[in-house]
């Protein structure tokens, strides 16, 4: 079975990101250090998903990678490039 480029892109990036989620999330669960870790880690990633700086980050970043898929897609010939 032959896939498209695009779709292992996609495939990748979304098995990458279930990896860290799922290490994420194991780590806070199994945290040796208890319940106070827990709520320093838990404040963290609520400061941190608040911060306008990483939202800018996390917005270029999409912004990139919307324009690296619509650019393999239209070398693909699937679509036209912005």
């Amino acid at each position: 079975m032959i896939t498209h480029p695009a779709h292992r892109l996609r495939r990748f990036l979304v098995a990458k990101l279930s990896f860290l989620a799922g290490f994420g999330a194991g780590y806070v669960l199994g945290s040796k250090a208890g319940r106070e870790r827990y709520e320093q880690i838990r404040r963290g990633w609520e400061q941190a998903k608040d911060d306008p700086r990483l939202q800018s980050i996390a917005g270029v970043a999409q912004a990139k990678a919307d324009d690296a898929l619509s650019s393999l897609r239209a070398k693909m010939g699937n679509e036209t490039s912005r």
